[in-house]
This record gives structure tokens, C-alpha cells and sequence, in this order.
């Protein structure tokens, strides 16, 4: 009879093997910990504010603080772009450079903290998170709707109209697109039997989607406080000697013909162009009419909501009149709302968009002020207007190439502000060294900032926010994009240029 050992089988163990799985582990161990920047985007940047500042010959007409400025300027421009860290935590790396490079005082480098039109965009987050606490951008929308969408095209006017009617308290189009809009247009299309990442997504859905995003950016457009970049536009202008008066009228006034028709354009055409293969909506005013009647009667607070942006819009209008300027006119509606408990401090406290973008509002608006000081954007808005000059252009011709490409580079770009701290300043400087009326520059720029955000899926905040609801394929956001893009500018320019006549801003 065999007996079997009861002693343990040999077990070999390989030295190497061992060594290296355990490397393997260590390096899961230490990758999988990293919490911090993103390693590739961070060396990206900084590589290139590096190699500019001690690669690129420095021109003479240039100090040295002047040229290291702007290599931090543009690594932190590049950080907006690859996002090593998030926007503002980037922004206050870079200024940190900044000051410990001795490139900026601590106090020229916090100095636009204190700037008006900062605090004013702050205040109107607050505004947004107010419109939406109380359901009254809801109703409004859902007002709309009922009135106007009987069919598709119907649908798709009551949607954009309603986002203009309440634009002008809401400085956010991202906020309006994913607060507001962007779930009804998904209860809509739902109610239609249209899904996200399906053949179905074209029966409705991706219309709507694409016709409120083309339609959002006329809207952004329309008001000086529709959209937080327009603000950003007058105060840089106003670092190159720049003043508008009056702002919130000026900017209505020069903007409201062809913003007016380039919105209600964009709806048509999308419906000729991109069809949704739903004509009619018979469900879509009684959806509406059913959450009207669950929300019930309006609200003390919808009521309070609307007479204190009503007020606070008046006031906006008229403020230069009264000697009241906007930032005052915004607190003292902020502080109604307060008051009468529509918002609690605990809201404003945690609208971390408002916080947010008063950290890198705050290093843009900095940096941006101190090349001006510097000389950098007069050097470089010289030696594009020489060669302007030298091509013996009319101002006219300088301007559409110069507008032609501050339009066309926001490719590049994944955001507008970004894009506006950018290049808003060096291009405005173009054209004021271009000899081309500066008012006519400092708006036509400012419109542009909004009118190029449905260029691409990442474009702007909405844009990502609409394209990410999945009803939109890749192809047809840059088809569309680029389409009615050539037709807003075509609007733009040829309705645009004979109201701007009238207006005697040329």
C-alpha cells in the first residue's frame, strides 16, 4: 500500500519575479494615491511660460519685469486651456509665481480684488442661484411653452425667447443651460418618445439642443449682464483708455438690432438645416400647462424674485443718470433678497461659481492691468497694426481680418473668459492702433466673445453642458457650429454695419 508524504511541496520562488512585483505594486500604490495636478498638463504649461521667458529674444523696447510677466501670463492662459488644476486654483498658482519671482508686488497683484466689475458679476450669481431657488426661470420657460409650442418650430421660439427674457438677470449662460433649459428640453424630448445616444435623439431632442445652444450665444450677446465675459470686456477696454458710457444702455442699444434677428434666425434655420423629424408638438403645451398647475399660483417669492431684478434692471438702465453705479445697483438688490428671505447667507456661502470665478477673474483682470502698465499689449498691438499699415489697408478691411481671427482662434480655446483675458486686450490694442473707432471695436469685440461659444462642443460652459446631454452627435457640433457661425457673422456685418451707422459709432 503507497502512502502519500505528508510533508508540503517545495514551493520555488523566483527572486527577480518578487522584486518586480513588488515594484509593480509600489508604483499602483504611489500612481493611484497622486491627487494633485495633472503631471503632463502641469509640465505643458509651465514648459511653456519657461522656454518664452528665457528662449524667446526679449525686444528692446521691453523691460525685463515686462517679459516675465507675460511668460507667467501665458503659462497660466495654457493652465485655463489643459487644466492642470482647477481654473481658480491654477490662477492663484500662477500669481503666487508671480510674487515670488518678484514679478508683482503682493499689492499690484491683488489690487483687481477690489475692482467693481468683479464684485458686480459676483453679485449676480447670486441673482442666478435666486431665479432658480424659486422656480421663477421655470415658470417663465414653461410660460413659453405653453403659449408658443404647439409644434416644433413654435417650441423651439418659446425656449430661446424665454432664455432671452430672463438673460439679463442671469450672467451665466452655462447656469441658464444647465439649471434651466437643458431639463425641460429632456422632459420634452422624453414626452416624445426622442433619447439621448439613440436614432430616436433626431425626432426632437437634437434639435432642440442645438437650435438653444446657437440661440443662447444671440442672447449672451443681447444684455451687458447676460453673460459674465461681457463685463470682463468693458473693464480690460477700459485699461486701454476705452470709457463707455452708460454701459448697460450703450451695450443694449448697439447690440439689440442684430442680436435681435440673429436669434430669431437661428431656430429657422437649424429647422431648414438640421430638421428634427417631429413637425408637430401637440404634448408639449400640455406638459407645460401640467407643471404650471403642480407649481400652482405664482409665489410670495417669485413675486419678490421679479420686482427686484425689474428694479435692479431699471436701475442698471438708468444708474448713470442717478449717479448710481451698476455694482451699487447689484447690492442693493442682493441685499432685498437677503432681507426678504428669498436668499439665505447660507446660499451665497455655497455658490462656488460666484467664489470661484472672483479667484481667477481676479488674476486675469490683475495680470491683464499690469502688461497693460507695462507696455506689453501697446508693443504687440504696434507691431500688428505696422503690418496692417503696411499692407495699405482701410480700417475697415483691418478690422474684419483682425475680428476674422479673434473669432476663429477660439478653436483653440475650451472657454470664453479664457479666451477674452487672452486676447481681448492685445486685439483691442490692434484696432485702436489701426486707427478703427474705438467704441465700434471695444463692443463689436465684446458680441464676438459671446457668438463664437457654439463653435465646438467645448467651446464655452453650455456648449459641454448641452453636448453632454448626448442627443447631438460630434459631427453635427461642428457641422452646425462652423454653419451658423459664417450666417451670425454674415448678420452681424450687414445689418450690424448699417445700425451702427445710424448710431454714428463710425
Amino acid at each position: 500500500m503507497s502512502t502519500l508524504s505528508n510533508s508540503p511541496l517545495p514551493i520555488t520562488t523566483s527572486a527577480t519575479a518578487t522584486a518586480t512585483t513588488d515594484r509593480r505594486r509600489r508604483r499602483r500604490f504611489s500612481l493611484s494615491k497622486w491627487k494633485g495636478a495633472k503631471l503632463i498638463p502641469l509640465a505643458i504649461s509651465l514648459a511653456i511660460g519657461i522656454l518664452f521667458r528665457f528662449a524667446v529674444p526679449k525686444p528692446h523696447q521691453l523691460s525685463t519685469k515686462a517679459w516675465q510677466l507675460l511668460a507667467i501670463f501665458l503659462t497660466t492662459i495654457c493652465g485655463l486651456i489643459v487644466s492642470p488644476l482647477p481654473v481658480g486654483a491654477w490662477a492663484f498658482l500662477c500669481l503666487t509665481i508671480a510674487v515670488i519671482t518678484k514679478t508683482l508686488t503682493f499689492a499690484a497683484a491683488f489690487a483687481a480684488f477690489t475692482n467693481e466689475v468683479i464684485w458686480l458679476i459676483v453679485v449676480s450669481f447670486f441673482f442666478s442661484r435666486g431665479f432658480i431657488k424659486t422656480g421663477l426661470g421655470d415658470r417663465v420657460a414653461l410660460c413659453f411653452v405653453s403659449w408658443l409650442g404647439k409644434n416644433t418650430l413654435g417650441l423651439s421660439y418659446g425656449l430661446a425667447l424665454s432664455e432671452a427674457a430672463i438673460s439679463s438677470a442671469i450672467p451665466s449662460t452655462t447656469a441658464r443651460a444647465g439649471g434651466i433649459f437643458l431639463p425641460i428640453i429632456k422632459s420634452l424630448a422624453v414626452t416624445a418618445d426622442s433619447h439621448p445616444k439613440d436614432d430616436s435623439s433626431k425626432k426632437l431632442g437634437a434639435y432642440l439642443i442645438q437650435a438653444q445652444l446657437q440661440a443662447s450665444n444671440s442672447s449672451s450677446a443681447l444684455f451687458l449682464t447676460a453673460a459674465a465675459n461681457n463685463l470682463l470686456c468693458l473693464k480690460l477696454a477700459e485699461g486701454l483708455g476705452v470709457k463707455t458710457s452708460n454701459k448697460w444702455l450703450t451695450w443694449f442699444k448697439v447690440s439689440s438690432l442684430p442680436a435681435i434677428i440673429s436669434l430669431l434666425a437661428s431656430p429657422a434655420i437649424l429647422y431648414k438645416i438640421f430638421p428634427p423629424e417631429m413637425k408637430n408638438t401637440p404634448d408639449a403645451p400640455l406638459m407645460a400647462r401640467r407643471k404650471l398647475e403642480q407649481m400652482g399660483p405664482i409665489k410670495s417669492d417669485q413675486w419678490v424674485m421679479m420686482i427686484v431684478m425689474l428694479v435692479t434692471v431699471a436701475l442698471w438702465i438708468s444708474g448713470e443718470a442717478l449717479g448710481l453705479a451698476s455694482v451699487i445697483t447689484a447690492m442693493l438688490g442682493l441685499s432685498l433678497l437677503l432681507a426678504f428671505g428669498i436668499l439665505t447667507w447660507d446660499d451665497c456661502l455655497t455658490e462656488k461659481s460666484a467664489w470661484d470665478t472672483l479667484a481667477w477673474f481676479g488674476v486675469l483682470i490683475g495680470m491683464a492691468t499690469q502688461l497693460t502698465t507695462l507696455g506689453v499689449v501697446a508693443w504687440m498691438s504696434n507691431v500688428v497694426a505696422n503690418f496692417l499699415n503696411s499692407l495699405s489697408l482701410h480700417w475697415f478691411g483691418a478690422f474684419c481680418i483682425l475680428l476674422g481671427t479673434y473669432y476663429f482662434i477660439h478653436y483653440l480655446f475650451a472657454s470664453q473668459t479664457a479666451h477674452v483675458a487672452a486676447l481681448y486686450p492685445a486685439f483691442l490694442g490692434m484696432c485702436l492702433a489701426s486707427k478703427i473707432p474705438s467704441l465700434l471695436a471695444t463692443l463689436l469685440l465684446g458680441y464676438f466673445s459671446n457668438l463664437f461659444g457654439a463653435l465646438t462642443h467645448y467651446s464655452s460652459g453650455q456648449a459641454a453642458v448641452y453636448y453632454g446631454a448626448g442627443y447631438v452627435e460630434l459631427r453635427d457640433v461642428f457641422k452646425m457650429g462652423i454653419t451658423i457661425a459664417l450666417i451670425n457673422i454674415a448678420i452681424w456685418g450687414l445689418v450690424g454695419a448699417g445700425w451702427w451707422k445710424i448710431l454714428g459709432l463710425y
